[in-house]
């Protein structure tokens, strides 16, 4: 038997199915969230269900909003199923599912009005948002928002009818101080480098437009804090609604499918107060730079060192590339000789562990991840998660070889071609101009280095050219099987 998830349906779910131990219908909004997609349900909002399920701050309901085409139609979805969703946590061992109750409303895009009239009101005292990465207006080779981007030009020129989450952020607050009621907290759960200071940064350049007495109220009363997130949530397709069913017997339009590990370290800086939090799980700090700079470095630059290798061996998955004994050493080795030493220490934090964790959620065969998803964007991920690694290093002066072949497995991999001849569909937005590069590079290993927005002054080190050049040669010569073998070898890859 199938039961349609709805608030009236929850008693007739399996018993083995976790559902909301709180009465919904008390809760009161006290947050709107932009960008309801798979990891707000399986981050915020599921840490919201389980402080509303210890019976606290039932005051901080989420009210769901959004921006884009893609949003109404999550919306609608979800207002039919009463904003309950099902979150499927899948670990190797066991998979568990839990029905959350956060959300209680979900506001249209195209209701623009009752959207701000949610934002100003004094009950809401935290504006969240999931945008993505790319929601942020980053230029591709600088990383720095693009603020000529049109987008944000027309929300500075029309800031009463604005198009982008910012500028509705910038209204609503713009609304609040004139009538005198205290201003939201702005959180960002994106995964981008201090993305509380890049959000802040967008939000008063649009202030500035209107007033400039105005952007300097927000730089001094708004809170925008850094946040580091983490929790691997792949999309939802066909397959994961089939399984939900199968499984659980339940029929949910949107269930969030996702490992059980997550973590959320926030600085504590609140304009207007915020969720005890602490209560279930999130760590609280002064400054989030050293585990932000942890993740970025061990877990995304770990990332990156599988999925090039992965991908030229013609590895479909991610827990497929941890079974690889020479990919999973050369991950280890690169991580034990070169990655751990780039992270400042962190009170309570053992690097060493947190890698071995990481190695372990790698290989979690539910999550179903893709080498083909961890190889993309690469011009903009090898700059944030990558080459600050080799920098650290460089001016340790110590040996940057594994980052190196790091580097020149992406450049192969952006030759187009694995090992076995097997074409690589385009998988940059720059991928053009990487695939001249990786063939240039053929004859010229040091004009990859020259990659606009990428290396910068890594490149031009005389010690990272010379152990780049070796890298290059030994998979041109080797293959790349051969070259994490001669790696791991300890003999260097002349």
């Amino acid at each position: 038997m199938v039961v349609a998830l709805s608030q009236k349906t929850l008693a007739e779910l399996p018993a083995s199915v976790q559902r909301p131990a709180y009465d919904r219908a008390k809760l009161k909004p006290g947050i709107v969230h932009f960008g309801v997609g798979n990891f707000c349900r399986a981050h915020l909002a599921t840490y919201l269900d389980d402080l509303f399920d210890m019976g606290l701050d039932h005051d901080w309901g989420i009210v769901g909003a959004g921006v884009r085409q893609s949003d109404e139609s999550m919306r609608a979805g979800l207002a039919l199923q009463d904003f309950l969703s099902t979150v499927v946590e899948q670990e190797e061992a066991q998979t568990k599912a839990r029905v959350i109750g956060a959300m209680i409303d979900f506001v249209p895009p195209r209701d623009v009005d009752r959207l701000h009239a949610a934002l100003v009101d004094p009950a809401i005292r935290i504006v969240s948002m999931t945008i993505t990465e790319g929601g942020y207006f980053l230029g591709s080779t600088t990383g720095a928002v693009d603020l000529n981007h049109p987008d944000l030009l027309h929300d500075a020129h029309n800031p009463d009818l604005p198009r982008t989450v910012f500028g509705h952020i910038a209204k609503a607050l713009r609304i609040r101080r004139t009538r005198g009621v205290a201003p939201f907290t702005v959180l960002s759960c994106d995964n981008v480098p201090h993305n509380g200071q890049v959000t802040r940064h967008v939000v008063t350049a649009l202030a500035e437009y209107v007033d400039k007495d105005f952007a300097l109220w927000v730089g001094t009363h708004v809170a925008f804090p850094n946040s580091m997130v983490d929790r691997i949530t792949p999309a939802t397709g066909k397959r994961e609604r089939e399984s939900l069913a199968d499984q659980f017997g339940i029929a949910d339009r949107a269930p969030v499918f996702c490992e059980g590990f997550r973590q959320w370290v926030v600085e504590d800086q609140f304009s207007a107060g915020r969720p005890a939090f602490e209560r279930v799980g999130v760590t609280f700090v002064d400054d989030v730079t050293a585990h932000e700079q942890m993740k970025l470095r061990i877990l995304n630059g770990s990332h990156a060192a599988i999925a090039y290798p992965a991908a030229l061996l013609d590895i479909h998955f991610v827990h497929d590339a941890m079974q690889d004994r020479d990919i999973r050493g050369y991950l280890e080795k690169l991580a034990h000789d070169e990655l751990i030493s780039t992270v400042p220490p962190i009170p309570g934090t053992v690097v060493v562990d947190y890698c071995q964790t990481i190695v372990r959620r790698f290989s979690n065969p539910k999550i179903g991840d893709t080498i083909r998803r961890l190889c993309e964007d690469g011009a903009n991920r090898q700059p944030k998660f990558i080459v600050p690694s080799i920098l650290v290093r460089l001016r340790a002066g110590a040996s940057v070889d594994g980052l190196a072949l790091e580097s020149a497995l992406w450049c192969r991999y952006c030759a187009g071609v694995s090992d076995s001849g097997t074409q690589i569909e385009p998988n940059d937005c720059r991928w053009s101009e990487l695939r001249d590069r990786a063939v240039e590079a053929r004859n010229d290993p040091a004009s990859w280095l020259e990659l606009d927005g990428v290396y910068e002054s890594a490149g031009r080190d005389l010690r990272f050219r010379a152990a780049f050049e070796r890298a290059c040669v030994s998979l041109q010569k080797r293959g790349t099987r051969a070259t994490l073998q001669f790696y791991m070898s300890g003999s260097g890859l002349a």
